[in-house]
């Protein structure tokens, strides 16, 4: 049976920012319903423990969320939400306590990536203040993501919009140094027990309208991780947020069969070569992150 480091269960495909470095989807709106979500884990028993409520989507906005975190612990999964944090004033009380809830990862880069976000102070304030929360309460981690690092940017965090926000966390933790001065690229920074800085360059979604690359190459995906969208459709990871690699679905046919099947195969195999069989992939440029 193959098992994954990480399973993506996309809940919902909606969300209520529109940020620069997330292209919107085409898929359908939906959220994904109960007993579809109960389904889903039924089948990757054995294959994951770890889910993470992320593709697309914002998670928080899931009506059940709470629910869908009562069925995860149930059956034995921990989960990782990725979230824009803007929603935690409706979504505190259904989340927090959750015993299947094992970490949270806030990409504080949305405030300044959607062009109608008000009030920086009060959302960073609301953000710190729940993790505080949680990590007092709970055994919770959490994340704090400013992934909108520019390539030459590669020493230092240093401008306007996250030193702004970074003094905010320097103050939240009664920090007695600059958060710069402890930046090592590709490394998270520990600000509190439990509590992470993460900083990374700004994501690319990978696009087939994209420059297509040599075609040679290694990925985690199907060995490290799978994923399905809110509609049921298996992808080979987190980052093929349309679904192009479409392996089947879930709710027509059995997951162990989708990965065994023989698109999932010659995808696997392939990445076994170093060859890169689909034409996403090698319009990929996380993937380069693997091929140094």
């Amino acid at each position: 049976m193959k098992k994954f480091k990480k399973f993506y269960i996309e809940i919902t495909s909606i969300c209520n920012l529109s940020c620069s470095f997330c292209p919107p989807t085409k898929r359908q709106a939906n959220f994904i319903k109960v007993d579809a979500f109960t389904n889903t884990l039924d089948q990757i028993k054995g294959h994951a423990e770890y889910i993470y409520f992320h593709v697309k989507g914002e998670p928080m906005l899931h009506p059940k969320i709470d629910e869908l975190l009562d069925i995860s612990h149930q059956k034995g999964f921990k989960v990782n939400l990725t979230s824009n944090g803007t929603l935690l004033h409706k979504a505190k009380s259904k989340i927090l306590g959750k015993p299947a809830l094992r970490q949270i990862n806030f990409s504080l880069h949305s405030f300044d990536g959607h062009e109608g976000s008000v009030d920086k102070e009060g959302y960073v304030t609301s953000v710190l203040d729940f993790a505080k929360e949680a990590v007092a309460t709970s055994d919770i981690l959490i994340s704090l993501r400013l992934w909108n690092l520019t390539q030459d940017n590669t020493t230092n965090l240093e401008n306007d919009r996250n030193r702004e926000i970074l003094e905010k966390i320097e103050k939240a933790f009664d920090l007695d140094y600059k958060i710069e001065e402890h930046f090592v690229r590709g490394k998270g920074i520990k600000i509190a027990d439990r509590i992470y800085l993460n900083h990374e360059e700004e994501f690319v979604w990978p696009d087939l309208k994209e420059k297509e690359d040599e075609s040679k190459g290694f990925c985690h995906a199907l060995r490290n991780q799978a994923g399905v969208l809110v509609d049921g459709t298996v992808i080979p990871c987190c980052l093929d947020g349309e679904g192009v690699i479409n392996l089947g679905n879930i709710n027509k046919t059995p997951f162990s069969e989708i990965i065994e099947g023989e698109r999932a195969t010659k995808l696997y195999d392939g990445f076994s070569r170093r060859e890169v069989v689909e034409e996403l992939c090698r319009k990929c440029g996380y993937r380069q992150r693997f091929n140094n």
